[in-house]
């Protein structure tokens, strides 16, 4: 779906990302980054309002920035509002429709088809002026889906959603990637990507950082040093397991909880041992709180790594 080969955006002086090599096939899969990472910069690269100052890149099997007919097949939400107070919602999409050849009949269909999938087909007349800012979040992701695309691309879909939007927004996005249509999908919190997919990039100063499906993510966290919470009234009496081993950084218990804290610097060989331990000491243990599945911790154990804090 994505190649990238060496790819490096600058600014002047400033990167904007930094050496990107990835091979990306058809699927769903969530960008993930704080502020300043890259990630809209990656974006432009991708649909070619940028060019490369190094490297090369293909998206959808050509390159962005030599065939503008790829952006037919591609679907964009930005995360700036791009609107126009005065024009009805259904007047701005079958307009957006439009500019990509389609017909004109076949625009209206398909623009009115897209405002109702996200649920604006009562206001879809209104001048846009008038629309809260989550009714113009639905409007922006309703044109970049009306025309049908192979791939759609996402810049923080979720701002100006309420509750219920937000779970409409996760419901559509999971059956856009059940279709077999590739998803880009940006954000810098974490949780709305979990609700979408278990593939991600982690991107942090330009740099992709990891990428990886649901079962990397356990590898890498069962790689990378991590805090775990054991509950239960015998959890103090592992102590003197753990305090007997080299790869155990701290241990912290709190008497009226009965929970035990234990910082890893070597998960695996905790979670090698740890039920022979319970059934050995014949223990009674509630609980074991991990952070496996939460794409969370890997993103703070592999920032750790890259600023040089763990080994």
């Amino acid at each position: 779906m994505i190649e990238l080969n060496h790819v490096s955006k600058m600014y002047g002086n400033v990167v904007g990302v930094n050496d990107l090599t990835l091979r990306i096939p058809r699927g769903a899969y969530g960008l993930i980054g704080p502020n300043g990472s890259g990630k809209t910069t990656l974006i432009n690269l991708l649909i070619g309002h940028f060019r490369p100052t190094l490297g090369s890149l293909q998206v959808l099997g050509t390159t962005p920035t030599s065939d503008r007919r790829l952006l037919r097949r591609i679907g964009l939400c930005p995360a700036s509002d791009v609107l126009y107070p005065n024009v009805s919602a259904l007047e701005w999409v079958r307009y957006q429709v439009r500019l990509h050849g389609i017909s004109r009949r076949e625009c209206k269909s398909l623009a009115e088809e897209a405002l109702e999938t996200v649920g604006m087909t009562s206001a879809m007349h209104r001048p846009m002026g008038t629309y809260s800012l989550g009714m113009r979040q639905r409007t922006k992701i309703a044109q970049a889906i009306a025309h049908q695309p192979e791939l759609l691309i996402l810049d923080e879909p979720y701002n100006g959603l309420d509750p219920v939007g937000r779970n409409d927004m996760t419901q559509l996005l999971k059956q856009w990637t059940r279709s077999g249509r590739g998803l880009i999908f940006a954000s810098h919190v974490l949780q709305e990507i979990e609700s979408v997919t278990a593939s991600f990039l982690l991107l942090h100063g330009g740099r992709i950082l990891a990428s990886g499906t649901a079962q990397e993510i356990e590898s890498i966290l069962t790689d990378t040093p991590q805090e775990v919470f054991i509950k239960g009234r015998d959890a103090a009496k592992l102590i003197h397991r753990l305090a007997d081993v080299d790869w155990v950084d701290a241990l912290q218990l709190n008497h009226g909880k009965n929970e035990l804290r234990v910082s890893l610097r070597e998960p695996a060989e905790f979670y090698g041992r740890i039920a022979s331990w319970i059934r050995d000491d014949n223990l009674a243990i509630d609980q074991l709180q991990t952070p496996d599945g939460n794409i969370e911790a890997v993103f703070e154990s592999i920032l750790r790594r890259h600023r040089g804090e763990t080994s």
